[in-house]
């Protein structure tokens, strides 16, 4: 997918939905961060490919270089947070856990929804705060003519999310069958056309990103050698030990034990040895195997936000020219919801859609979301105009409320959204005036 031209497509296909909004540079990096990481699945390759691009033009808009490097980490770390491919750890989850892989996929798709909006909405308070413009609609690619010069190539996406969920193959027959799609729609069009070298240099690209997932092979032995020496047992143990009786301490601990193991690994042994060790101390205490599992996962992605190892918010550094710690810390900033999330699903498991009716998910999507939405005011200190101290408190307490699945908290937490709004809106039309 790459070597016949997707990240160009997915780059003018951002471009074309997001370029002209306000912050739009970086909304377009975020966009097309997520969706060439969700493919690729190496985090730092994805921040080097999109970022020489997309961090030039935030700078030019105004974003000060940490800012800029911070939207091109956390777009391309999520990206193997985001269905239908979530980089190849995914694949190693669903095998670990003995589970579907398209029901793997079901369950990751509303915390990677709210994980990307939660970056998007802090990215527009901050074009905001800031008075930015987006760029102008002469300097866009249209998408007319995006789609008629790349669309085809969203096909084998389609594809491959029929394989998955619909023909009945298994993951190893659809990612071969996709590949072969792939390479027969690309000569659609001179454009993307591979010849027999363009497909030799994928084959040898393919080869050599694929030598961290030898991991994959090792994975028994890993399993194998913290089983019987008991380490795994034992982590465990020292970790609900230390938590005591509370859950939330526990899952602190975990978190920490997670970014300490993950720094600076990539994805699949950075989960395959987190899932190992730190997960079964909350399989021990209860919680969904695929709970435990999606909780360990997210924070060994997140390591490479982290300070003060941080390999895909160094990586940004260096092409912004910003501080790398400084870039690690504001990348942490943004993807706070993210961050925030995994406890949101431990505390309510059916954000992971797990025995959800249809109308629950409705429910706890869009609460999630709103307690996104305030993270995003008390982060940046904006909404409409500046915010004060009691209403960014106010807007924490808020989404605190909406992490527990309880409908009173909901309407809580959604009653104190709903005042923040509309004393942020009141206060920005009074500031007008003085403002004119």
């Amino acid at each position: 997918m790459n070597k016949c031209g997707m990240g160009q497509f997915f780059n003018d296909f951002a471009n074309a939905i997001a370029g002209g909004t306000k912050g739009g540079p970086a909304k377009v990096a975020v966009v097309a961060s997520g969706l060439l990481g969700m493919i690729n699945g190496a985090a730092v390759a994805v921040v080097v490919t999109t970022g020489s691009f997309t961090i030039p033009l935030m700078k030019k808009s105004g974003y000060d270089d940490e800012f800029a490097g911070a939207v091109v980490a956390t777009g391309s770390v999520g990206g193997q947070l985001m269905p239908p491919v979530m980089g190849a750890a995914a694949f190693i989850m669903a095998d670990t856990l003995g589970m579907k892989y398209n029901e793997l996929l079901l369950s990751a798709i509303i915390p990677a929804v709210i994980y990307y909006m939660g970056i998007l909405f802090q990215i527009q308070m901050r074009a905001e705060k800031m008075g930015m413009q987006g760029t102008p609609k002469d300097q866009l690619p249209k998408m007319s003519q995006v789609m008629k010069e790349y669309g085809h190539l969203a096909l084998p996406i389609i594809f491959l999310v029929y394989m998955l969920f619909f023909s009945g193959k298994t993951v190893i027959m659809a990612a071969f069958y996709t590949i072969v799609f792939t390479i027969i729609v690309a000569q659609c069009r001179k454009n993307t056309r591979m010849t027999f070298q363009d497909i030799l240099d994928a084959m040898v690209a393919s080869a050599k990103s694929t030598v961290s997932a030898i991991a994959c092979a090792c994975v028994g032995i890993i399993v194998g050698s913290c089983s019987i020496t008991g380490f795994a047992l034992n982590m465990a143990n020292t970790i609900i030990s230390i938590g005591g009786k509370s859950l939330m301490f526990t899952l602190v601990f975990t978190m920490i034990t997670c970014m300490i193991l993950g720094m600076g690994l990539p994805s699949i042994p950075s989960y395959i040895i987190t899932s190992t060790i730190a997960a079964p101390a909350l399989v021990q205490l209860g919680i969904p195997a695929l709970v435990a599992h999606m909780f360990c996962f997210y924070f060994a992605m997140f390591a490479n936000l982290t300070p003060p190892v941080a390999l895909a918010a160094f990586a940004a550094a260096g092409i912004a020219g910003g501080s790398p710690m400084k870039t690690g810390w504001a990348s942490v900033k943004l993807a706070l919801a993210g961050f925030i999330l995994p406890y949101m699903f431990v505390y309510n498991t059916d954000l992971l859609l797990l025995d959800t009716p249809l109308a629950k998910a409705i429910q706890v999507a869009v609460t999630a979301a709103v307690g996104v939405f305030l993270i995003s005011t008390a982060v940046e200190g904006f909404l409409f105009t500046k915010v004060n101290i009691v209403l960014r408190i106010a807007s924490l307490i808020g989404a605190y409320l909406l992490i527990d699945s309880g409908l009173v908290t909901d309407i809580a937490g959604i009653v104190i959204c709903a005042v923040v709004f509309v004393f942020q809106k009141a206060a920005a039309k009074k500031s007008a005036p003085a403002a004119a």
